[in-house]
């Protein structure tokens, strides 16, 4: 008797919702209003648009869009085709969109006009764009000839097609790392990995039908965790926010009744300290990630009724990897200790192999919570590999799994805890400090809102932390002040020697704290090595 096999895809997930949930709100756009039907039929006609426009099986469609109905439909149009989505980060520089888009050599790029108007001195440049397409929303025209993407559109006719692929090893999708220690690499995700990954952020982060899900999440970020695939699939409604605006955001929580955001630990430090925040109306489960996030921030989300997941992985690793799962006895906890064992990056996706911290020889920590090692995985969510850069790939997976680069204490129940990146890790007269570990610390006070710690140069003990320090509006706190507060938190040699109060920290595209801005201003004209 043959056995059947069927390709696994996120394709499936928005045909089985067209019909389940078909005359649900699939989307909220402002006043505008979707049904699952009518996204479903908007994406067959979008795929069809693709299709006649010249883009096949394998070809790269480039989107530079902010989180729009378009852009979400787009993660199915694309690959419905066959082709390969890339999302583009709308908030790079003209050369670095030139550079993704000739490195992934996209053949059509559709965006938005205010945003492809930036692109207006590099337009004639570009080595693989055929045709661009200009989405006017209210934004003017792209500044070059451009297609109406009215017209675009008017090229499909949406006539029903099979949601599947026939390979799910196929490439889904290309996202482009930040590329902070050169040019950016393309992350090659694939169908599988997307609807796998797909359903542990359904799993992990407690989604249902019933999901009101607000994109405070750039949906070019790793695909927006996969969570464009995962609420399609649960059949939950997807609110779209072009922007983070903390009033905003918090408008929607009380008006569309959302349920479910992510958000990188620096959003949550902007909605805790708007004008408008107050405690949710009703259950909200925030999922964080991007950045360790500080006890402190988690103990004021949840003191304002949030339900928190906290969750780590990388853009390779199609975003979250492992998650702090909740265990028996932390009703018991006191609220700082929760938040403490929250702030663990705890283990593996239900959907992946188990996480490992190992030394430089491959082999495993001890799981004593004081050794430190590098997080590696392997598994169904890692990625395929890096873009036309073999080289790149073979170093990332060296010795079978996939390393970070990220440095974390492994506890004896197995939960990982970040301690730092690789190259933010400062030795000090031979000891190692963890800056992660010393900004929890400095987040305790309750006068800052935000902080990064970097290592400076020390003519006695080669290399010592400092930290720059944002205050909350309206605090007031002297650099002595914060240093002693540490130092009653921590041993003392980890305490910075010096605060620097400023107005902002250096940040990425997502909300990531650019420490190598920091770090490489106060080591100028000095080489800083790095074991």
């Amino acid at each position: 008797m043959p056995v059947y096999r069927t390709e696994l895809t996120p394709l499936s997930f928005l045909e089985r919702s067209s019909i389940v949930y078909a005359d649900k709100t699939a989307i909220v756009d402002g006043d505008r209003r979707i049904t699952y039907r009518e996204m479903a039929r908007e994406t067959t006609r979008m795929a069809d648009a693709l299709e006649k426009s010249g883009i096949g099986p394998g070809d790269r469609a480039a989107f530079l869009c902010s989180n729009t109905p378009e852009m979400l439909m787009a993660h199915f149009a694309a690959p419905l085709i066959g082709a390969v989505l890339v999302a583009v980060n709308t908030r790079l520089s003209p050369d670095e969109i030139r550079y993704i888009l000739d490195h992934s050599g996209a053949k059509i790029l559709i965006g938005e006009a205010d945003l492809l108007a930036g692109l207006a001195g590099v337009i004639g440049e570009l080595e693989t764009v055929v045709e661009t397409v200009s989405m006017d929303r209210g934004g003017g025209g792209a500044g070059y000839p451009a297609t109406p993407y009215d017209r675009f559109l008017a090229r499909g006719c949406g006539d029903p097609r099979p949601w599947a692929v026939d390979d799910e090893e196929r490439i889904i999708s290309i996202n482009y790392t930040s590329g902070t220690t050169g040019r950016p690499k393309g992350v090659m995700y694939t169908h599988r990995g997307a609807y796998l990954n797909a359903l542990g952020e359904v799993i992990h982060s407690r989604h249902t039908p019933r999901s009101v899900y607000l994109w405070t999440l750039p949906m070019f970020h790793c695909n927006g965790w996969c969570t464009t695939w995962g609420v399609t699939g649960i059949g939950g409604t997807h609110v779209c926010l072009p922007r983070v605006d903390p009033a905003e955001i918090w408008s929607l929580i009380d008006s569309e009744g959302v349920t479910h955001f992510n958000a990188a630990p620096t959003v949550l430090i902007s909605l805790a300290n708007a004008p408008q925040a107050h405690p949710f109306p009703h259950p909200v489960t925030v999922t964080t990630a991007g950045a360790p996030p500080s006890p402190t921030i988690i103990e004021t989300m949840e003191g304002l009724g949030a339900q928190i997941v906290h969750m780590y992985g990388l853009t390779e690793t199609y975003g979250p990897h492992t998650v702090c799962e909740p265990q028996a006895g932390m009703d018991e906890m006191s609220t700082e200790e929760r938040a403490r064992f929250l702030a663990r990056q705890g283990a593996a996706f239900i959907i992946a192999d188990p996480v490992r911290v190992v030394d430089e020889d491959m082999q495993d920590i001890p799981q004593d919570a004081a050794a430190m090692g590098e997080v590696v995985m392997r598994g169904n969510n890692v990625m395929k590999g890096y873009f036309d850069n073999p080289e790149a790939t073979a170093e990332a997976f060296r010795g079978g799994f996939f390393h970070s680069g990220d440095i974390a204490v492994w506890h004896p129940d197995q939960y990982i805890d970040l301690r730092d990146r690789s190259k933010d890790i400062i030795i000090s007269g031979g000891e190692n400090i963890s800056t992660i570990e010393v900004e929890k610390a400095i987040a305790g006070h309750p006068a800052v809102m935000e902080c990064a710690v970097v290592a400076v140069p020390h003519e006695h003990w080669g290399e010592r932390p400092k930290a720059f320090v944002v205050l909350k509006a309206g605090r007031t706190a002297q650099p002595r002040e914060i240093i002693d507060h540490v130092k009653g938190r921590l041993a003392h040699f980890k305490a910075p020697d010096e605060v620097e109060l400023v107005e902002t920290l250096p940040k990425t595209s997502t909300g990531k704290i650019q420490k190598f801005v920091l770090r490489d201003a106060e080591w100028s004209g000095r080489e800083r090595r790095i074991n």
